[in-house]
């Protein structure tokens, strides 16, 4: 089995304010998995420090390891051992992701089928998608969710916890209409109390959930037992024991967090066990990141819209397979990732 790396740098069209960081760019590792015939498998690792604490040099010094290790399986090696080779090198999720990709997608294309369709005999044909507003000002906020009601969107995704949210959140409301969904991210920007208060300030313009707003266990769920609104965890997933937890009504998951689709897919499968409803969305990954969560989000029959429409915020094309129609992205036909 040979492995190869390719690394490149993409650019955000325009800067992605968060309440972690601004952001300008990030990269890619793109890798490529061959074994002893001409079928590659691609995959990709898509680390974004700021959001999840891990750096490129780690995944670049992980992929490095893993080339060395698969190098030594000897060619006919395959799934599993592959897989464990390199987790006994480097259990890094966000590095392991690229190599569970890469073997998902030489899956698909040695047996001619969609990944979805080797994850499951029913997935769904169309993925529904959240728009992403980044906007820190009003008017600029109300465009982007009238343009996103008229592009078919059914759900808005606002980035909170950065400049004047109860102005945005109006403005959105307004703009969007009633029938359109509101959906919160702070990504953990508030204390508890301050949670509190800003969720209920902002509920009277009705929204579909607010996802992390504050970080850890216990706060998650006192903010939830305290609001008229349902709470996601995100950040806090990766916590011991968090998504078993029930602390919170939905899940938000994220293949390079959780070392590909089949890491993904487990995790799944504990969140449902509480009861919590499960949704995907991205690290802004590349193309291949977001095709492996199509893939995921359609072999779970996840309802709620996914945060996978992100790939028009990097300044790369997004392939004819991956565009978003009428809110949903279609699951790629062809055979492996797309």
């Amino acid at each position: 089995m040979i492995l190869t790396v390719e690394e490149r740098t993409v650019a955000f069209r325009s800067p992605l304010r968060t309440s972690y960081a601004v952001l300008l760019e990030r990269t890619l590792f793109d890798v490529r998995l061959q074994g002893d015939d001409d079928v590659i498998g691609r995959g990709e690792a898509a680390p974004l420090e700021p959001y999840d604490g891990v750096s490129d040099a780690e995944v670049r010094a992980a992929l490095a390891a893993y080339a060395t290790a698969v190098a030594a399986l000897g060619p006919e090696a395959e799934g599993v051992t592959v897989l464990d080779a390199c987790r006994a090198t480097a259990d890094l999720p966000q590095a392991l992701a690229a190599i569970d990709l890469a073997l998902w997608d030489r899956a698909g294309k040695h047996s001619g089928r969609p990944v979805a369709e080797l994850l499951t005999n029913d997935p769904l044909a169309a993925v529904p998608v959240n728009a992403t507003v980044d906007a820190t000002d009003r008017a600029t906020a109300a465009a982007a969710c009238a343009e996103a009601a008229q592009a078919g969107f059914t759900c808005v995704k606002l980035k909170v916890g950065v400049g004047d949210d109860a102005g945005r959140v109006a403005a959105a409301r307004a703009a969007g209409g009633p029938q359109l969904e509101l959906r919160l991210d702070a990504n953990g920007a508030w204390e508890v109390e301050e949670a509190v208060r800003t969720i209920e300030a902002l509920a009277p313009a009705g929204l579909e959930l607010v996802e992390e707003p504050v970080h850890g266990i216990r706060a998650l769920r006192e903010v939830r037992d305290r609001v008229p609104v349902r709470i996601a965890m995100d950040e806090t997933g990766d916590e011991p024991g968090a998504v078993a937890s029930g602390a919170a009504d939905a899940v938000c998951l994220k293949v390079s967090r959780r070392g590909g689709i089949s890491g993904l897919l487990a995790t799944a499968a504990l969140a449902q066990a509480t009861g919590a409803e499960v949704y995907l969305a991205s690290t802004f990954d590349g193309p291949l990141g977001i095709a492996a969560a199509v893939h995921c989000a359609a072999a779970l029959r996840v309802q709620a819209p996914c945060g996978l429409a992100t790939l028009s915020l990097l300044d790369l094309p997004v392939p004819g397979a991956l565009q978003v129609r009428d809110g949903a992205i279609p699951v790629p036909a062809g055979p492996g990732l797309f």
